[in-house]
């Protein structure tokens, strides 16, 4: 499966996106944030990323060894996508595939990663 456009945002619609990527490569992590939050989520270069509403207006949370910027609503307390760097240090964004627009989840296959032991 290739890289596709989709477009998301937070429950109230006050944070919005657009982003490429391949739903066939996401993940269900159980650090402590992630399980909480029931987070599926899909990652992309910083480049293939575009926050196209409420930029500015996300308040962030940071946690543990702060390398992953989360971003969620002051709205509504959704996360629809955070920022980071991947293992080879290029920027990144998160996508919470929970967040993209009239996504069917029985399409998303995750893979567990193990974020709690790192």
């Amino acid at each position: 499966m290739a890289n596709q456009q989709y477009s998301g945002g937070c429950h109230c619609g006050n944070l919005r996106f657009v982003a490429n990527i391949e739903l066939s490569k996401t993940i269900t992590c159980n650090c402590s944030i992630c399980k909480k939050r029931g987070l599926i989520l899909a990652f992309t270069p910083i480049a293939d990323f575009s926050q196209t509403a409420g930029e500015g207006k996300a308040r962030e949370y940071l946690f543990n060894k702060h390398v992953i910027r989360h971003q969620f609503c002051p709205n509504c307390g959704v996360e629809a996508f955070a920022f980071g760097q991947m293992p080879d240090g290029a920027k990144m964004a998160a996508v919470n595939v929970r967040c993209i627009d009239d996504i069917d989840l029985d399409t998303v296959h995750p893979t567990p990663f193990d974020g709690a032991s790192r």
